[in-house]
């Protein structure tokens, strides 16, 4: 069985969406990412990036995520670096729920370094307590609880 982060909110896909593109907002959801230090202005095409930083002041290094693939709205992969584990691809989904809500998903896997070598099912779980928190963290965004 896969264990990858799931969520669900009752704010529509659009909503998640807004926040998702809005790469000034990153590091609000995003565990480790510390500051925004410039967003792309064609942010979330493909391709377009965001550079931030990550760690904590004063042990802070410049890093960039970039989009590999998205879907307005639906999906948004993303390629960030790992430090030593290499390069890790991010994919959040978003699924419009029966009730108007939204199901959101979130899966990384290390792909390019030694621990690309690591089972993804090993990968799944040592990311999933960070994942959940992401998306914790981008549905109070979504619900407004944190603006």
């Amino acid at each position: 069985m896969s264990r990858i982060a799931t969520i669900e909110t009752s704010v529509a896909p659009a909503r998640v969406w807004e926040i998702l593109a809005d790469g000034w907002r990153y590091a609000a959801w995003v565990v480790g990412a510390s500051r925004i230090r410039a967003v792309d202005p064609a942010w979330p095409q493909r391709d377009t990036r965001i550079h931030h930083s990550v760690g904590l002041w004063p042990l802070l290094l410049d890093d960039h995520t970039e989009v590999s693939e998205v879907v307005p709205e639906r999906q948004l992969v993303l390629r960030a670096r790992a430090w030593l584990f290499g390069k890790a691809e991010i994919a959040i989904s978003l699924e419009p729920t029966h009730d108007g809500g939204t199901r959101i998903t979130m899966a990384e896997h290390v792909v390019e370094g030694p621990y690309a070598l690591v089972p993804d099912r090993v990968q799944e779980e040592m990311v999933l307590p960070r994942n959940q928190e992401c998306l914790r963290r981008l549905v109070l965004l979504a619900e407004g609880a944190t603006e």
